[in-house]
């Protein structure tokens, strides 16, 4: 910085109403993206006004914006912690203190590796999974309040998690990476992981349903575990018809008697016998086994089509 700016500008400080249109504008971080360097156009796009502001030499100005044009990348939304601890330091060398580019841009690096692990397991595996299920589960119900629920949750999620984060490292400081090289985050991924594996394995036999109509046996049911429909026949037929007769019958079919004289035995009844849910189980760990191996989920989807359809044409599922 040069000494001119330094001693025009003092006290120079970043406001809340600054901090607040900068969250905002973190919202689009993505939207100028490219492989060289990312994120960094975005990034220069969210300190834009806290440059202008900060620096009223041009040459400070240029110095900055190039700052930020540098390689960045991390979950968009673990971002925020980031542009908190880079605000303060700006401000920082706006008021004169010694810190050069490279401390800022180290700060940068060192932040982003941690924190671009934290994102996925928490927001991809954890509060999506969650809220779309429960979203989902709505508009299955045929209510509208399933899709606007989950641009409401999560957008109220996203923007809230946003603006904390940054309010909380740009107080913090300096002093925030040393909280990043102790074991909080480890903590917060593997919870967040377990979690969501947790959410994902509820998820797998209430989403998957697998069929399996095969017929293995088929025996008379006993006479004393029928519903006797006798009294009701005879009731209907001299049009006699009474409530008693109709709550018998309905009784005898809750307390688990037989309507059919015959019992079909099917695959699907042996398996859910043994373990409800077990090939829906099976076939995520299969897909899980394939991914493993580097298949393509492309791949994955064809095949699965084509075992169903093969299964089908063998009459083992329906």
């Amino acid at each position: 910085m040069s000494e001119q700016t330094a001693n025009a500008e003092p006290h120079v400080t970043i406001s809340k109403r600054d901090r607040m249109y900068v969250s905002w504008r973190l919202t689009f971080i993505q939207a100028c993206w490219n492989f060289e360097r990312m994120h960094n156009v975005g990034m220069a796009y969210v300190m834009l006004p806290l440059l202008k502001k900060l620096y009223k030499d041009p040459e400070d100005f240029k110095q900055g914006l190039q700052r930020h044009l540098e390689f960045f990348n991390c979950h968009p939304y673990l971002e925020a912690p980031i542009l908190g601890v880079v605000m303060a330091f700006e401000e920082e060398k706006a008021n004169g203190t010694p810190i050069d580019d490279a401390t800022i841009n180290s700060v940068k690096v060192g932040m982003m590796g941690p924190l671009a692990g934290v994102g996925d397991p928490i927001f991809w595996g954890t509060l999506r999974p969650v809220i779309g299920a429960f979203a989902a589960s709505l508009a299955l119900s045929q209510s509208m309040l399933g899709p606007l629920l989950f641009f409401l949750l999560w957008n109220l999620i996203r923007i809230s998690f946003m603006w904390y984060t940054q309010e909380f490292a740009y107080r913090q400081g300096e002093s925030i990476t040393d909280d990043l090289s102790g074991g909080l985050l480890k903590k917060i991924t593997v919870g967040s992981s377990i979690l969501g594996m947790f959410v994902m394995g509820v998820l797998v036999p209430r989403w998957t349903t697998m069929n399996f109509s095969m017929k293995i046996s088929e025996f008379n049911n006993a006479e004393d575990s029928m519903v006797n429909f006798d009294q009701l026949v005879q009731q209907v037929n001299q049009n006699i018809l009474s409530p008693d007769a109709i709550r018998n019958v309905i009784n005898q079919i809750n307390d688990g008697m037989n309507v059919n004289p015959t019992t079909v035995q099917t695959l699907s009844n042996i398996l859910d016998q043994i373990l409800p849910g077990v090939m829906p189980l099976v076939l995520t760990f299969f897909c899980i086994w394939l991914l493993r191996k580097n298949v393509s989920p492309i791949v994955i989807i064809l095949l699965i089509f084509v075992l169903g359809i093969v299964l089908n044409a063998l009459g083992i599922m329906s």
